[in-house]
């Protein structure tokens, strides 16, 4: 056999090789977890990290956020992970979530523990979120086509009093205060009467003539993938189109576009160095009219004035009004000028006719490039890794601007008919035919990464991995909003080396050793640097002879436990001598300054001159660190009935200290004042602790196949320590939730003057009236203050008491059934927005109708009436505060899959339709308060209609 005979033979046998290697991985595909920096066996998973096989959920659960309903799906996830913010990863790079669509998705992994985590470095500290997107495999060239069309319908919008009722209970508001009444009673049943709207108006943002039924959404996306065993290659491409609720001037037109392109491309180059390179545009174009639309549906008062001015009622003999009409720019569809008055001579009505429109452009460039060389040949089971990446994202806004008039006008009745005789004007119409740059921002991010790992398996029993890498990213910001110019000095860096060594024996017994060595340029020089290891131990106790010759239904049981100590700089934050301007670097440096931020004016004797005296800033403090994170985790996994169940338990208890105070207690109070003397010091202890659970139901009943899947979370948190000094040991926010929800103790209304004078004196303002919200003197002093404020329960702002998830599946035949749900409950809330605390002049809702009065003084359920600022009764309070409890029913979808013998003889593979609807369901005590967006665009139920076809 000659030389290239021989050559042929190895290459063919490589390419078997290669090809098996292909199809074994392919087929062990979703066996593999993708953790961090690497991917292993799902029964070789540490604990605490839930994987997500985004590519399968979407054949029965269309969705266009790539976090979507996770809380349905992962225990211990409610938009943050053990009730703190996670860092975000798309392909092991920091990115946005919305970076990335479900579509272009492979799975998606929650590291929640801080053992899982630590290799990624201080800036996940908090818990990682990794999104793995697609990539081509050994397979013929395959096409995937999904288009979708949907309708988002309003729930719900606020109800306010109509213009004649709240001129009625004004008046009433102001005879409560003691003045005159501002409407007579003729203009009030002028206004109820409807006849002349531009005299008497009755404004209601929320009708036909402002807002549509419902919008719409679609979307198309197409995925081209395929290769050998030599390269393989992915491509996606999609575009979606929505416009918009309004139905009204220039916001009519209000719409955003988006198209991506994704593509990879996995290549061999030899049998032993394998390339990929990754490409993404992102291009996004948003239209949207000038006019603050919803945020004037919660302050303007209906009858404050009309949006338009009809000039079909000027008066006849009035040839200058005409004139006005004939020369403005802006005569709304021949008929109308615009309205306003002194106080707003600018309005959102008018803005959307007449004020022009911002085009914004987001266009976003991502790039990786990756090799992995198989060092098997110097050292058996030995891999080096490298990735580097650069994202670049720009903003920038082509708006259009123009300064429009509007009119006051005067009214008379003549010969029984109203018309206008004067107008007054503000502004001027000016023109323009240009655009200008409103603003730009960019950002970009470089990530660099490279590893050794070492996977080998020794005596068939023996298993041993190991992983040393250098990790870096940099993330920088840069704005010019308005053309005022912007940028951040310091930008979002990471930088760390990780080491983590792993052995297990026959798969029982488990051990992992995983460190990272963390930098941070906001520690002081020398002290920049600093260890976080984690140790996790696992035994399989199913496989013990003990147990499995016993207990018959326990398919797989495993325990698992890690402790952790992270080091982070995530919270090293604190405020600049102003006291409002946040800074995290160089808090540890003391120093001195003499402008006008630090210290005050000292005159020479005469008082005609003097300066700025340097004075201190704060102090200096040569111990500043960085913030610990000590974890305590005890998992659970098991399988049992042949999989009928599975269950993933997890209890954890963290503890993080060192966070930053200025040492109230540490340090006397003359350190501060007019110069600061005080250094900020890591004292501030927390401590959050909890049982998240994941527990999934799969049986089969005839042709019915069907899995419920319930998932939660436990959760508490505690403020450990504290800097703080309280009079009352019961204010103290150490031993307190972290989220604890603190204010007053309402006893009722006052009924009269005489409750009033017997009652502790109350300290908000303004003379109090029956009617009024009486609080409780906690301390006994005397006086109703800040003093008297207590821990009224916990808000949930990072997670709920209690939060559960529920999923379910039936298929029966070609029908899929697939539902999600979530909850909550032991949480809290305040009814304090504007809706409610009704103060002033504000508009009214129609919370206002259960008002205190004499006449329904046993009965009624909100305050009197006030036209002052109403200070005593706004005040957070048992009053005001409600359970924030509630169940959400968020989809359900409907799939068909054709029969695929349907198409034998055609290019058509795979066909699905499917109907789906979001958000559909909320049951709550306070489902209306819930559902009603207060100054904003509604909450939406969405109706969706979508097509998936395979070629």
């Amino acid at each position: 056999m000659n030389i290239k005979n021989i050559r042929a033979c190895c290459l063919l046998f490589a390419a078997s090789m290669l090809h098996s290697a292909a199809i074994k991985a392919q087929t062990n595909k979703d066996s593999l977890v993708n953790v961090a920096f690497k991917t292993v066996a799902r029964e070789d998973l540490p604990g605490a990290v839930t994987s997500i096989n985004v590519t399968e959920l979407l054949k029965k659960n269309y969705a266009t956020y790539s976090l979507d309903n996770l809380q349905s799906l992962v225990g211990g996830y409610t938009g943050n992970i053990w009730g703190q913010a996670p860092l975000i990863l798309v392909d092991g790079i920091p990115r946005r979530a919305t970076d990335v669509r479900p579509v272009e998705i492979e799975t998606i992994t929650i590291l929640k523990g801080a053992s899982s985590v630590v290799l990624y470095g201080s800036n996940a500290s908090k818990g990682v979120v990794l999104i793995t997107t697609k990539r081509g495999t050994v397979k013929p060239l395959s096409i995937d086509v999904r288009a979708n069309s949907g309708w988002f319908f309003p729930k719900a919008y606020p109800s306010y009093l109509k213009a004649a009722d709240y001129m009625t209970l004004y008046n009433e508001a102001s005879r409560n205060d003691g003045v005159a009444e501002r409407y007579t009673q003729d203009q009030i049943n002028a206004t109820a009467a409807g006849t002349n709207p531009y005299r008497y108006p009755d404004v209601d943002f929320f009708n036909s003539a402002y807002l549509k039924k419902a919008y719409t959404r679609q979307d198309v996306t197409t995925e081209i993938s395929g290769g050998n065993e030599f390269a393989r290659y992915y491509t996606n491409f999609g575009a979606s189109y929505n416009n918009s609720i309004m139905n009204f001037g220039e916001q009519k037109k209000n719409n955003d576009f988006n198209f991506n392109i994704r593509a990879n491309v996995d290549m061999n180059l030899t049998s032993w160095l394998t390339a990929s390179t990754d490409a993404v545009a992102i291009f996004n174009n948003n239209y949207t009219g000038r006019g603050n639309f919803w945020g004037a549906s919660a302050t303007m008062r209906p009858n404050w004035f009309s949006p338009f001015i009809p000039i079909s009622m000027f008066s006849a003999g009035n040839a200058g009004l005409k004139t006005i009409a004939d020369n403005s720019n802006h005569l709304i569809d021949g008929q109308y000028l615009l309205g306003g008055i002194s106080t707003d001579q600018t309005n959102a009505f008018a803005d959307n006719l007449a004020a022009g429109y911002i085009k914004t452009r987001n266009r976003t460039l991502m790039y990786n490039v990756g090799a992995t060389a198989d060092l098997g040949s110097a050292v058996k089971g030995l891999k080096f890794k490298t990735v580097y990446s650069m994202d670049y994202t720009s903003l920038y806004s082509e708006a259009y601007q123009v300064s429009y008039a509007t009119y006051e006008p005067t009214w008379a009745t003549v010969d029984g008919k109203d018309v206008i005789t004067s107008l007054r004007k503000y502004n001027n119409d000016l023109s323009s035919t240009n655009e200008y740059v409103g603003q730009t921002a960019y950002t970009q991010t470089m990530s660099l990464r490279s590893q050794f790992n070492y996977d080998r398996t020794f005596a068939s029993n023996h298993n041993i991995t190991g992983t040393l890498l250098g990790w870096w990213y940099l993330t920088q910001f840069s704005s010019d909003a308005d053309n005022n110019g912007g940028s951040t000095y310091h930008p979002i860096r990471n930088t760390n080396l990780g080491f983590q060594a792993g052995y297990n024996f026959k798969k029982r017994y488990y051990v992992d050793f995983s460190a990272a060595v963390v930098h941070s340029a906001k520690m002081p020089p020398g002290k920049r640097n600093a260890l976080s290891p984690t140790v996790t131990v696992g035994w399989r106790i199913s496989d013990e002879a003990f147990f499995k010759n016993k207990v018959t239904f326990v398919d797989n049981l495993k325990l698992n436990a890690s402790y952790a100590n992270i080091k982070q700089d995530l919270d090293i934050t604190g405020f600049r001598p102003d006291g409002t301007t946040p800074t995290d670097y160089y808090l540890y440096q003391g120093y001195y300054g003499n402008n006008g931020q630090l210290g005050g004016w000292y005159p020479w004797r005469d008082g005609a001159s003097g300066g700025f005296t340097s004075i201190s800033g704060q102090g200096t403090n040569p111990d500043f660190t960085f913030v610990r994170r000590n974890e305590f985790r005890v998992g659970l996994e098991a399988s049992l009935l042949k999989g009928a169940i599975t269950m993933d338990v997890n209890y954890f208890r963290q503890n993080t200290n060192g966070l930053l105070t200025r040492g109230v207690l540490t340090y006397p109070s003359w350190f501060s004042g007019n110069g600061d003397f005080r250094p900020w010091l890591n004292y501030n202890n927390d401590r959050r602790t909890g049982v998240d659970f994941a527990v999934n139901l799969n049986r089969k009943l005839g042709e019915v196949q069907y899995s419920i899947g319930v998932t939660g979370m436990v959760f508490n948190s505690t403020a450990v320590r504290r800097d703080e000094i309280y009079l009352d040991a019961y204010q103290n926010r150490a031993g307190k939730a972290l989220d604890a929800y603190w204010g007053y103790i309402s006893d009722g209304f006052f009924q009269d003057q005489a409750d009033i004078d017997g009652h502790a004196r109350q300290t908000f303002g303004g003379t109090l009236k029956p009617g009024d919200i009486k609080y409780r003197d906690v301390n006994n002093d005397g006086v109703v203050d800040g003093k008297d404020q207590v821990n009224l329960g916990r808000n949930g702002w990072a997670a709920n008491p209690f939060n559960y998830g529920i999923n379910l599946t039936v298929k029966w035949r070609h029908f899929t059934l697939f539902a999600l749900a979530s909850g909550q409950t032991g949480a809290i809330g305040f009814k304090n927005s504007s809706y409610y605390w009704v103060r002033g002049t504000s508009k009214f809702s129609d919370a206002v109708w259960g008002r205190w009065t004499e006449a329904t003084k046993n009965t009624a359920d909100y305050p009197r009436l006030t036209t002052t600022a109403g200070n005593n009764n706004y005040q957070n309070s048992t009053f005001w505060m409600y359970k924030t409890n509630r169940f959400n029913l968020s989809r359900v979808q409907l799939t068909y899959d054709f029969n695929n013998d349907l198409f034998k003889n055609s290019v058509i593979h795979g066909l699905s339709v499917y109907v789906l609807g979001d958000n559909l369901l909320v049951l709550s005590k306070e489902r209306k308060l819930m559902e009603t967006n207060i100054g904003t665009a509604p909450q939406y139920r969405f109706y969706n209609l979508g097509i998936r076809a395979s070629f």
